[in-house]
């Protein structure tokens, strides 16, 4: 049995958050290789020989996709589960002791009882005190795909993983982005160097970031926005889009009151098989704050069923969780951290092989970005990766492969690749590690 709210099937992973975003972002890589593709020999002749000035985007049928493909997929998700006679309740949820679950429903109230009972609220985006979003020119995350035209000049407030991609994504489809950073650089909590890569790129293509510069208000200005930053500065833009955190989606849940421990923050409190504090009541996903990620989040719902229903159930291990950050170019990291290294938090050896080393980055005109590989110094195990490059994404799997089976530097050396590839560069810089431990 599943109580789910009005927004529908799918939770935010599939309407507000993932599949909106990333469908957002395919079409702005595809805005970003035809930009760059007059090196290739490519034209889009309208007049005009650089295809920068001769691509165009339409937000409103960009936007009419993305929620079509959400709803679509929403959708499918109900689809299964009528199939497998899943009874899908409308309305709010909240606990009346571990073993009931209480619905303020869309057609009715009812109490259910439950041996088990799984919390996967997700988690909604932090807003500014004093800056609430109007969801025309102050937006969140979740309401930009009702916007009809393209952000003239577009502040994003907040330079971690949602703040980057959108930055990303809306310089490329053609606005003039403004990228609000409180910290020295993007994306403080990925690998060092590549967010320098992309804040090179970032630079180079004409998008503005603004380090240690945090944002204190933002308000409207006739049919524009003003950011006030914490110094006194200000900045102008047509739109603002705020992506400073989340928060989770646990409160008047009664989730304390039965048994069940949040954090400082409002987050879930769960074990590595995503057991709450509350005898039979497990947690999943963005509510939890482990590693807010749709694959975790989905993980956890797996290793939370399977452990309820006694089957053998390995724990969630972090160390072997690959993420992605869906920018141009990609960033892609599993397991073990530059940060840690330089921290002294392991003695790992690490190789870095820059993609314009790469026969099949140079054919594509591909120079930013690097395949960056750690393993232990004697045994040559290999404990973690990071890839920047155009689809990381698709790149990180044999590391996190490499990583979850404890393969070493020569196991991943002596495999095959294809030539050209850049995943090559995986198993040159494997190469590279062998001579060293």
């Amino acid at each position: 049995m599943t109580v789910v709210d009005s927004d529908g099937i799918g939770g935010s992973a599939v309407l507000t958050d993932c599949v909106p975003s990333k469908t957002l972002i395919a079409t702005a890589e595809v805005m970003t290789e035809v930009e760059e593709a007059g090196e290739l020999g490519v034209r889009l002749d309208d007049g005009d020989d650089d295809p920068a000035n001769s691509v165009r985007v339409d937000l409103s049928v960009v936007n009419k996709r993305v929620k079509a493909l959400a709803a679509a997929q929403g959708a499918g998700i109900e689809r299964r589960l009528d199939r497998d006679k899943v009874r899908v309740i409308k309305g709010r949820g909240r606990l009346d002791g571990p073993e009931t679950v209480v619905v303020d429903g869309v057609v009715g109230d009812e109490r259910l009882d439950a041996d088990v009972v799984l919390i996967a609220t997700g988690a909604r985006p932090r807003i500014l005190q004093g800056s609430e979003p109007d969801g025309e020119r102050i937006l969140t995350w979740e309401q930009v795909y009702e916007l009809e035209e393209l952000p003239e000049r577009l502040i994003v407030v907040g330079s971690g993983v949602t703040g980057a991609e959108f930055a990303s994504a809306y310089d490329a489809l053609g606005s003039d982005v403004v990228l609000v950073s409180s910290r020295d650089r993007v994306l403080p909590g990925e690998d060092a160097d590549a967010a320098a890569v992309l804040e090179d790129v970032f630079k180079r293509r004409g998008l503005t970031v603004l380090g240690k510069s945090r944002a204190e208000s933002v308000r409207r200005q006739g049919d524009g926005v003003v950011v006030t930053l914490t110094d006194g500065r200000t900045v102008e833009g047509s739109h603002a889009l705020l992506a400073v955190g989340s928060l989770p989606n646990t409160d008047d849940m009664n989730l304390v009151e039965s048994g069940v421990s949040l954090t400082d923050g409002g987050f879930v409190q769960v074990d590595r098989v995503s057991r709450t504090t509350a005898r039979g009541v497990y947690a999943a996903g963005d509510c939890t704050g482990v590693l807010m990620l749709a694959s975790v989040a989905a993980m956890q719902g797996r290793i939370a069923m399977a452990h309820a229903l006694g089957d053998a159930v390995a724990p969630l291990d972090q160390s072997t969780v690959s993420a992605n950050v869906f920018t141009a170019p990609e960033i892609a990291t599993v397991g073990l951290t530059q940060a840690a290294l330089d921290a002294g938090g392991s003695t790992a050896l690490v190789v870095k092989v820059p993609l314009a080393d790469n026969a099949r980055a140079k054919m594509q005109g591909v120079r930013d970005g690097f395949v960056k590989l750690f393993c232990l110094p004697n045994t040559g195990i290999v404990v973690g990766g990071v890839v920047v490059a155009p689809r990381a994404s698709e790149l990180i799997h044999p590391i996190s492969l490499a990583v979850a089976a404890r393969l070493t530097v020569d196991q991943v050396a002596q495999s095959f690749t294809v030539y050209p590839s850049i995943s090559g560069s995986i198993a040159e810089a494997a190469r590279r590690l062998h001579l060293r431990h």
